[in-house]
Formats: structure tokens, C-alpha cells, sequence
């Protein structure tokens, strides 16, 4: 008979996040020895963690904090919406957005060197990827300050945590803020804030697209310019956030509803999981 008790595997149960299985198994080996089960079961779960490394996380949350004029915004992936709705994750996420702004984080590796409770981040992370059972990671994180930072969070499914998360930074306090970080929630092609954030190389490229296009389709030499810009102008009422019709009122732009307001936006961040 096992020299344990269920005292024995509750107690192991708690320290290691593991299943009650698992935790029998090593009980088990160990002969009812737990700093020895508790060895077998960091050994198995590190085994884990190895054979998940290639698997794909593309569910899990996003999740934002602000602090007058300061923003964190950061992605933690899972491979389930089963374990994405899990407490167990949804608290290791927030350790990891509390020491993003701890830490005043502006990228992933940042933030995965750092130090949190004797540990880094990595870490911190492949405990719960062995405690859990799936692969988890940070993606992405940014921060953004101004005089102030809205935030919005949207639930693509009521049952899920927020898939989409957005930061809007101006240069001063306004409702609108939040409702332009509403608008970037349901544009995904907004990814500059003004047309002078466009690398050069970008631009370069589209025109060569436009003026291929154009010629393509057979359209005469002379009106190739006319034609060229037009349609990198679209390619920046698309992708450039200031140039954009404004989702509540598209005879508006989205820099003229700002203007309006009396303020200006200083940078955004827009995070949606898997994308």
C-alpha cells in the first residue's frame, strides 16, 4: 500500500498545479516521499513543456492597464478556449500584465527577462505551461503615454475573455479617446497614426502596386500619376488612423473628430489574439 495520505495529495495538488493522476503516479514512485513526488513532477511537467514548444498557442487574452497618462496593453496565448476561459490562466495573465507595468515593459523579451518573485517571466511561464497542460506565451506587448490613455476591451464571444484590446494616448483628457479606441477595435487594417509614420519603403511599394495595377488594367501613360496616387491616398484613408472615416460618423475623419474634441492622438496600440 502507498505511504500517503489524500491530505498528502491535496497538499500536492496545491504546490504544483498538477492533476490528480499525475500526482498519484508520483506519490507512487516516490513512495509516498513528497519533496521526491514533488521532484517527479517539476521532471515530467519540463518534459511537457519541451514537447509543447512547437505546438500553436492562438487563443488566450488580451489585457490592458492604465494609469493616467500611461498604458500597458499585452497578449498571453494559450492553444485553448477551454484553458483561455480557465481561471488558472486568466491569473497568470494578470501576473504578467501587473509586471509589464511594473517593469514600464515596451516588448515581450523585455518583459520575459525580467524578474518576478525570484523568477524570470520565462520562467514563471513554463511553470504554468507544465501546470496547466498547454503551451503559454506572451506575444506582444506596448505601452503608450500622453496626457491621457483610453482603453477598450472587446469579447468576440460573451463565454470568452477580451480578444481584441486597444490603447489610444492624446495630449489631453477627452471622452473621445475612448471612442477612437472603440473605432481601432473594428479596423484591423489601422496600423499608423499619422501618413508621416508611413516608412518610405511602404509607400514606395504601393505606388509601384498602383502604377502596375493601373497598367494592367490598361489604363493610358498619361493618367498613370492620377491614377498612382489616387490610389495610395486610399491605401492611407485605409491603414493611417488620423485619415480614417470615423466608424460613428463617417463624414467625419477620425483627426477631425479629434480636432473637435480640442486634442490630438500621440500613438495607439491595437491587439487582437492570434492576429
Amino acid at each position: 500500500m502507498a505511504n500517503y495520505t489524500a491530505a498528502d495529495i491535496k497538499a500536492l495538488r496545491g504546490e504544483t498545479g498538477a492533476g490528480m493522476l499525475d500526482v498519484k503516479k508520483a506519490l507512487d514512485e516516490a513512495d509516498g516521499d513528497r519533496a521526491k513526488a514533488t521532484e517527479i513532477l517539476r521532471i515530467k511537467g519540463q518534459k511537457g513543456v519541451a514537447k509543447r514548444e512547437g505546438r500553436d498557442a492562438s487563443n488566450g487574452l488580451v489585457a490592458v492597464h492604465v494609469d493616467g497618462g500611461a498604458g500597458t496593453i499585452v497578449e498571453v496565448n494559450c492553444e485553448t478556449d477551454f484553458v483561455a476561459k480557465g481561471d488558472k490562466f486568466q491569473v497568470v495573465a494578470q501576473r504578467v500584465l501587473d509586471q509589464a507595468v511594473a517593469i514600464q515593459a515596451q516588448d515581450a523579451d523585455a518583459l520575459l527577462d525580467s524578474t518576478l518573485d525570484g523568477k524570470t517571466v520565462r520562467e514563471v511561464l513554463d511553470e504554468a505551461n507544465a501546470s496547466i497542460g498547454e503551451k503559454i506565451e506572451v506575444r506582444r506587448v506596448a505601452r503608450v503615454e500622453g496626457a491621457y490613455v483610453a482603453s477598450y476591451l472587446h469579447k468576440t464571444s460573451p463565454d470568452l475573455p477580451p480578444q481584441v484590446g486597444v490603447l489610444v494616448a492624446t495630449d489631453g483628457e477627452t471622452p473621445v479617446a475612448r471612442e477612437v479606441a472603440m473605432h481601432v477595435a473594428a479596423f484591423p487594417a489601422t496600423k499608423f497614426l499619422s501618413r508621416d509614420e508611413v516608412p518610405a519603403e511602404t509607400v514606395e511599394t504601393e505606388q509601384r502596386i498602383a502604377r502596375e495595377t493601373a497598367i494592367e488594367e490598361g489604363k493610358p501613360e498619361a493618367a498613370l500619376p492620377r491614377i498612382v496616387e489616387g490610389r495610395v491616398n486610399g491605401f492611407f484613408k485605409e491603414s493611417v488612423l488620423v485619415e480614417q472615416a470615423f466608424a460613428r460618423d463617417s463624414k467625419k475623419t477620425v483627426g477631425q473628430v479629434l480636432d473637435e474634441a480640442g486634442v490630438k492622438a500621440l500613438g495607439f496600440a491595437r491587439f487582437r489574439v492570434g492576429a
